[in-house]
């Protein structure tokens, strides 16, 4: 109960905190005349594309290993802990872990697409490369919003497939009947992690950093 008030306050404070820093910066800025940088369309643009392009590629794999190692972490506990008065359940059920293990594969195939389109383009000097600049800012949006989307996907793909395979588990070490009929309910759990997956491969397929022209 302690931990909890102690997180509650630096939370709070912490809010307190940055919402001071943040009014600070635009009273600053407001003073200096230079009120157009309060502008969040400002700072999507102001931002690398080689920023957002790696930020995409962290954020796909960091969360889809979180995922899967979650969702291992549950249902291998749950596997063994059951081994242990039904050994029977031990091997057939490991094919929850391999279901938890393909989220983090799902991850690893999106970065890999995603760091092949990293790719280096030229300095802003005349209207011809300031368009290729707007065609590589587009393209790491996409790179962005594909490691978010497929990141998240997997994230809570591995919890879904991590629970139920410890309830599969579980279910089995009681009714070996019930293995199958909750195994069905796992794969269409697992299959959100693919539906992620085709959609970010569609999301990226019109990305194309470096120079186009």
């Amino acid at each position: 109960m302690g931990f909890t008030a102690y997180l509650k306050s630096y939370a709070l404070y912490g809010f307190y905190f940055y919402s001071a820093l943040i009014v600070a910066i635009a009273i600053g800025y407001t003073i200096t005349d230079q009120g157009e940088r309060i502008d969040f369309g400002w700072l999507l643009e102001g931002i690398s594309p080689y920023m957002y392009a790696s930020i995409g590629i962290g954020l796909v794999v960091s969360l889809s290993v979180i995922g899967a190692a979650t969702g291992i972490f549950t249902t291998g506990v749950s596997i063994v802990g059951g081994g242990v008065r039904t050994p029977r359940i031990k091997t057939k059920n490991l094919i929850s872990v391999i279901f938890c293990e393909a989220v983090a594969i799902y991850g690893l195939i999106i970065a890999i697409i995603l760091a092949g389109l990293i790719a280096e383009y030229p300095p802003i000097v005349n209207e011809e490369t300031f368009q290729i600049f707007k065609q590589n800012l587009f393209s790491s949006y996409l790179m962005f919003g594909c490691g978010i989307l497929v990141g998240l996907t997997n994230l809570f793909c591995g919890l879904s497939v991590g629970v139920v395979g410890s309830a599969a588990a579980l279910a089995d070490a009681a009714d070996p009947s019930l293995f199958v009929r909750i195994l069905i309910v796992e794969i269409f759990g697992s299959a959100i992690g693919l539906f992620g997956l085709i959609v970010g491969v569609l999301l990226v397929s019109k990305a194309k950093m470096g120079d186009t022209s």
